[in-house]
């Protein structure tokens, strides 16, 4: 990774490449979204050697985020690090201390409990859930949150005869997650046999 940093801190220094000079946090943003939407896309390929490229790519991110940041004098890439790290060994105390966790719903139900004690300030529902994501699993993340019924398939059928798309959408996540599908990726799925 300290390789890495060095290449950005040049590429950022005055006479580097004035193109990453001028970026912020702010005009990064696009690139970060479209950076992990390609990974995502690679896995779904099932090419390893693209894979390493474009999560290559998802930490240029992260390492040119932590320069602009330590060249504001907001943080640095080590605080980023240790961030994850203490996150990860704090909400794993089955792997790194004394609690009992024997199956993936039980570590589950003791990450939402940690996570609920971090004692961060509460918000709505609706900023729990990242504006960034796609429609349909941002859709799905708030309605797990907000714990909405299963679909019921006649209100799904009348709301598209009555033209509401938006709530047949809203019922038709509601069907996967009761299907215990994912909209976006069966969505993507459905958009790529298309491509073919």
């Amino acid at each position: 990774m300290e390789r890495l940093l060095e290449v950005m801190r040049r590429l950022r220094a005055p006479d580097g490449c004035p193109w990453d000079q001028k970026q912020t946090h702010q005009s990064l943003r696009p690139y970060l979204l479209e950076e992990a939407a390609e990974a995502v896309d690679a896995m779904g390929r099932g090419d390893p050697s693209e894979l390493a490229e474009e999560l290559g790519d998802v930490l240029l991110q992260v390492a040119f985020h932590s320069v602009i940041a330590e060249q504001e004098g907001t943080f640095a890439y080590p605080q980023v690090e240790q961030h994850i790290v203490d996150k990860l060994i704090r909400r794993h105390p089955h792997v790194f201390g004394n609690v009992q966790a024997e199956t993936a719903e039980a570590v589950i139900a003791n990450w939402q409990t940690i996570k609920a004690s971090e004692g961060k300030p509460a918000r709505s529902i609706c900023d729990q859930v990242p504006r960034s994501l796609g429609a349909l699993a941002r859709a799905f993340e708030i309605q797990k949150k907000l714990d909405t019924p299963p679909a019921n398939r006649a209100s799904l059928i009348e709301a598209v005869q009555q033209g509401n798309l938006s709530e047949a959408l809203w019922l038709m996540v509601a069907l996967c997650r009761q299907e215990m599908v994912n909209p976006e990726v069966l969505l993507r799925e459905r958009c790529e046999q298309n491509c073919l």
